[in-house]
């Protein structure tokens, strides 16, 4: 899988307002902002962005994901701290 591929399915099943993606194909590390993350607590958000992925993970074409799950809000803030 490539990471446009990874990241079309992703933004397929979350609206999304910013993806970045690294990896080598079958390990994967993600940055995830959405307004769909508001209210939700981390494990919520990480369980709606393997929801996306459907089986990838059980039939490992997608072995591993790391993610940071932001709100808009929570990106900004980031985004604030490193300037």
């Amino acid at each position: 899988m490539t990471s446009d591929e990874l990241q079309a399915i992703i933004s397929a099943g979350i609206d999304c307002q910013h993806i970045e993606l690294s990896g080598d194909g079958q390990h994967w590390y993600a940055t995830i902002v959405s307004s769909a993350f508001e209210g939700q607590r981390l494990i919520q958000r990480h369980q709606r962005v393997y929801a996306t992925l459907g089986g990838r993970l059980q039939t490992n074409e997608v072995h591993a994901l790391s993610m940071k799950t932001f709100t808009p809000a929570e990106w900004a803030s980031q985004a604030a701290k490193t300037e």
